[in-house]
Parts: structure tokens; C-alpha cells; sequence
């Protein structure tokens, strides 16, 4: 897992290659909604563009997490089919459920049957290496998708921004690497150590930020992790920080904050410290950087990734198997669909 982060620039550049060499045909005019469909690992990039592409794309972006698609899916809607495997059971599903619908179809796997049936049906494919756990290709899940629809169109390309987020990833990348140069994710990690992490950022462009960290902290360091967004929380979990004292003084508290957030979000994110942090172990702020929103966003994800990976450490536990994970797709392969 250590050799997987510390690459992670080299993966994003070569997934943004990957896309431009890719054959991608679509019709632009026909699209009046976009649907990417995926699980997990899979999933997070099509997150990450929904959040990332909000201002500038004019046409809905929805995440479906299911075997089936919504209904509003028609043969004017692209269905983004990400499965990095190509053998997510929902996934296969509702691939088969947007070619009965006559989609346009994009397809992100490393192969698989979802693979299989893109070569056979003559879909778009982007084809991505395999072999890595899904949390681990995020640049393969993202860059591929945002390099495929700058490509085609459906999205402005801004290479000065990509530039700027593949040098700051690594420049932190080394950083990082080495607790010695900067030794913040370490000493994050170590304040975590028997703590319930609870993620807190805006809902404008750093939801699904907060949705990863939760998610590498639960992947890589094999403990729950538990977030909200702001304004949101604002109008109901707060009125929680009262009673079970003794359980939420287990609760630390992480603010991913950035330059961009409203303005009354960030007021909010000042007075809501002062109300919660009688109950709570600790607030830890912890800002973005970089100058354009999609470096900001990945500063931010990489420290979660590295985070999560010396929380592992830490607690003597191995990040990279999944084996509850396993353990359930094991028992419903066993079962009759």
C-alpha cells in the first residue's frame, strides 16, 4: 500500500494518457442527464467529478450506487459504467439495465465481464490496468473520466490545472513519504488511535473528499469512520453533541476546509467548534492547498490517503486486504440470485 500512494502522481498522469489514446464516440446533442454507475473504489471518482465539474457542466451528474438505474435513464441519458475489476455484481446489473434502455454507454473497467461485454457490444471502453485494489486506482477511476469528457467535449480542458495537481501531488507525495520532512499525517494518525474519526466539510465540491476519507479510513486502517457536511449538520447532528458524554468524548473531529467554501459556511465552521468541543476529544483542522480547485481537492485527498495508511500502521494491522469485504462476496456468490 505504501508503494501504491507514493506513486499515485505517476498513476494519474498515465491515466490521463490512457484517456487521451481511448476511442470514445458519443453524441453530445442527445445527452440530457448523466448517470455514472459503480460501487466503492469504483464509485468515488464519478464523486469526485460530480463535485469537481458542478460549475462548469450544464447537464445533471448522478452517482447511482445500485443493481438498477433510476427511471428517468433513457436513450437520452450517458451511463458511465465504472467497475475497476469488471465483476461488481450491481455494476453488471445496471450495465445490463442502461443497454435495455438504449443508453450511450462509457465503459471504465481493467476487463472482467463488464469488460467482456463492452469488447462484444461495441461500447466505449476505457481500458484501465489491472491488479490494484480499487481504493488504490483512484487516478485510473478519476483522470481517465475527466480526461474522456474534456476529451470529448463535455468538459473544458484546463492543462494548467491538471500541471499544477500532479506536481503538488508530488511534491507531497515525497513529503509525506517521509514523516521526517513533514510529519503531519503521522502525528494526525497517531492522534486517531483509538478514536472514532468524524469527518466535517462543505457540501460544495468537498462532499465526496470527506466521503473518501471516511472511506480510506475504514479500507486501509480497518476502523469506522463516520462525517457530515455543512450547512447540513448544521440543522440536526449538532443538537447530538449533548448527551452520551462518555461516547463522544471518543469522537475526533477532522474539518477539511478550503479557500473556496461560502463564506457563511466558513462562520458556521468557527461557531460550530465552539459548541461541540466541550463534548468532543479534539478538533483538527485541516486545509487544502494549491491554487486551482482540482489541485485543492486532491491536497486534500492525498493527505486522507496517507493518513489512513499510517493509522494502519499504527494500529499493527495490514492496509491493504479487505477481507470483510471478501468474506461477503464469497457467501452471496454461494447464494441463488
Amino acid at each position: 500500500m505504501f508503494n501504491l500512494i507514493i506513486a499515485f502522481p505517476e498513476q494519474v498522469s498515465e491515466a490521463i494518457g490512457i484517456a487521451k489514446r481511448s476511442k470514445i464516440k458519443l453524441s453530445l446533442p442527445k445527452i440530457r442527464n448523466i448517470v455514472i454507475t459503480g460501487l466503492g473504489g469504483s464509485a468515488i471518482g464519478g464523486d469526485i467529478l460530480r463535485s469537481y465539474s458542478a460549475g462548469q457542466i450544464g447537464i445533471p451528474i448522478l452517482v447511482n450506487r445500485s443493481y438498477t438505474l433510476p427511471r428517468f435513464v433513457t436513450h437520452n441519458s450517458l451511463v458511465v459504467v465504472s467497475s475497476y475489476s469488471g465483476g461488481t455484481e450491481e455494476t453488471i446489473s445496471a450495465y445490463a439495465m442502461a443497454r435495455k434502455k438504449g443508453a450511450q454507454i462509457l465503459v471504465i473497467s481493467s476487463g472482467g465481464k463488464i469488460g467482456e461485454t463492452a469488447a462484444k457490444a461495441h461500447h466505449n471502453w476505457i481500458r484501465i490496468p489491472g491488479g490494484l485494489p480499487p481504493r488504490a486506482a483512484l487516478g485510473y477511476s478519476f483522470f481517465t473520466l475527466l480526461a474522456g469528457f474534456q476529451k470529448v467535449g463535455l468538459l473544458k480542458s484546463k492543462p494548467v490545472e491538471t500541471e499544477e495537481t500532479i506536481s503538488l501531488l508530488k511534491q507531497l507525495s515525497e513529503e509525506y513519504s517521509d514523516y521526517e520532512k513533514n510529519p503531519f499525517p503521522l502525528r494526525l494518525a497517531e492522534q486517531l488511535m483509538n478514536m472514532l474519526p468524524i469527518v466535517y466539510s462543505s457540501t460544495e465540491r468537498f462532499d465526496a473528499v470527506n466521503l473518501r476519507w471516511r472511506g480510506q479510513m475504514e479500507e486501509n486502517a480497518k476502523t469506522v469512520a463516520y462525517g457530515n457536511f455543512f450547512p447540513e449538520m448544521n440543522h440536526n447532528e449538532i443538537v447530538g453533541y449533548s448527551t452520551l458524554k462518555d461516547l463522544l468524548s471518543r469522537f475526533l473531529v477532522i474539518y477539511l476546509l478550503d479557500e473556496g467554501d461560502h463564506p457563511r459556511v466558513a462562520a458556521r465552521f468557527s461557531l460550530v467548534k465552539e459548541i461541540i468541543r466541550p463534548y468532543c476529544s479534539n478538533i483538527i483542522e485541516v486545509r487544502s492547498q494549491g491554487k486551482s480547485l482540482l489541485a485543492r481537492m486532491f491536497s486534500l485527498i492525498h493527505l486522507g490517503d496517507w493518513t489512513s495508511y499510517y493509522l494502519a500502521i499504527k494500529k499493527n494491522v495490514d492496509p491493504t486486504p479487505v477481507s470483510n469485504i471478501d468474506t461477503l462476496k464469497k457467501n452471496l456468490s454461494e447464494m441463488k440470485q
